[in-house]
């Protein structure tokens, strides 16, 4: 409580400050404040570009005045951190927030603040939404329906008091009903696909009106390119409706609930190139599909009919090298190849080959440092998987290169298991693409001998896996 009221000292004090400053009606000036920074600037951009970069003062504040500014969605990024805002000519923001509860802390206030308040309000109802699909997808279609309905209802009720309490543009307003419609479309995508995925009695419940949204949505819609709400339901769908469209061409030996086959993500891109134009929107999918075909595919004419896709779609996105470099290194994680002679170094900072880590099969996974809501995330799934499969070496592999100090605090500091940890030596992609290999497990013999590579630490089947895993030893 006392720092909570130390901050609303500072904030309010910051406030009176922005306030003295001299703005034009076409202009937006910014200002803020953050506690415990993880990087030295903060970025505004819209569309994928880059609008202005504001670098933190040694009291890790930060000011800028940005031109010309068009009114609509824009993305405020603290790296690693991001969130939506709104912003419209003559506003007058100040920011503050605290990177140890980054969405939860995030507070705007001055002129025009309300708006960005709003959308960061309807980030966090959007993610109690994840407990609330685990809690329901089990439920009858019917009953589910209704729930998204009152869902919808609740939000439309806040912005309707928002509009009475506070003038905002009609331009917002349309912003803001829209992202609460595309929550309400992806929360019954998600219910869709999960009936389909884990209990089918229920797919043909589904009620004939449940998916007439459908009819309306856009997938092109430049308005909302930097809403995480809009693009999430664009892959929700996608997902979908991959499993709906391969149950009706199902044969009698094919799995069309697993994400990861090369099947799937082939059918997703060749889907999203029929529905897309939008060119930053298509190039986002298919650069994020792209990677996800290459480092989870278990052939290597895989990966060569992933590239080939992307160049008869004229991929243009700023992926394009980052997926030349997982194509190149990808033949080292097929099945049949061997990981034994890579050398790591272990918690004593001594060099040591893979081949040497255990005698006992291993299931390798991949961490860094600068992702500890992720690493911790992963831990929890390791440590309960260590505890019930003792016959296998759950390896940590980190990816923090160089930084041997950071790895063994955090090390010491979770509790992990030193001996079932190791840092690499050597990486083959560039670092901002390592996070595509941070759900990756790979399963391997004792040797080192890769058995498979197409899992990720969040399959929802992964312990039918380890079973199988383990039976063939």
């Amino acid at each position: 409580m006392k720092l909570k009221l130390t901050l609303l000292l500072i904030a309010t004090l910051f406030l009176i400050s922005c306030g003295k400053e001299n703005k034009t009606s076409n202009d937006v000036f910014i200002k803020g404040q953050i506690a415990n920074p993880s990087s030295k600037y903060v970025v505004i951009s819209k569309n994928s570009i880059n609008i202005d970069t504001l670098l933190l003062d040694s009291n890790n504040r930060f000011e800028g005045s940005l031109k010309n500014i068009e009114a609509g969605l824009y993305v405020f990024r603290h790296p690693p951190e991001n969130q939506i805002i709104y912003l419209e000519p003559g506003d007058s923001t100040l920011v503050w927030l605290n990177t140890l509860e980054f969405d939860e802390s995030l507070n705007f206030s001055g002129k025009g603040s309300e708006k960005s308040n709003f959308l960061t309000e309807l980030y966090l109802l959007n993610q109690q939404d994840n407990d609330l699909i685990l809690s329901y997808y089990k439920s009858d279609p019917s009953e589910f329906a209704k729930k998204t309905d009152s869902i919808r209802d609740n939000r439309k009720q806040k912005l309707i008091a928002l509009e009475e309490k506070k003038e905002i543009s009609q331009d917002f307003y349309k912003i803001a009903n829209s992202i609460i419609n595309y929550e309400y479309y992806d929360l019954r995508e998600r219910y869709a696909f999960l009936i389909r995925k884990y209990n089918q009695s229920l797919v043909n419940k589904i009620p004939s009106n449940f998916h007439d949204y459908r009819k309306d949505v856009s997938f092109n819609n430049t308005i909302l390119e930097d809403s995480y709400v809009y693009l999430n339901f664009i892959d929700d769908f996608l997902k979908t409706k991959s499993l709906e469209n391969c149950a009706k061409n199902k044969t009698s030996n094919k799995d069309c609930t697993n994400l990861n086959s090369f099947e799937n993500i082939r059918a997703r891109i060749v889907l999203l190139d029929s529905i897309i134009q939008n060119k930053n929107i298509k190039n986002t999918f298919l650069g994020r599909l792209a990677s996800q075909g290459i480092i989870y595919s278990q052939k290597e004419e895989n990966v060569d009919q992933i590239l080939d896709l992307l160049k008869k779609m004229n991929y243009s996105g700023n992926m394009q090298q980052g997926i030349a470099q997982m194509a190149k290194i990808q033949s080292d994680f097929l099945p049949g190849h061997t990981l034994g002679e890579r050398i790591y170094i272990n918690t004593k900072k001594d060099s040591v080959k893979l081949k040497n880590f255990s005698s006992k099969p291993m299931i390798s996974y991949r961490w860094m440092s600068s992702s500890p809501s992720h690493y911790k995330w992963q831990q929890e799934i390791i440590k309960n998987l260590q505890f019930k499969y003792p016959e296998v070496a759950f390896i940590g592999l980190n990816l923090d290169m160089g930084d041997s100090d950071k790895w063994l605090e955090v090390i010491k500091n979770n509790s992990l298991d030193p001996k079932l940890q190791f840092q690499a030596t050597k990486i083959r992609v560039d670092e901002d693409l390592l996070k595509n290999y941070l759900n990756k497990l790979i399963f391997m013999d004792s040797k080192g001998n890769i058995m498979r590579g197409d899992l990720q630490i969040n399959t929802p089947d992964l312990e039918n896996k380890i079973l199988e895993f383990i039976s063939q030893r």
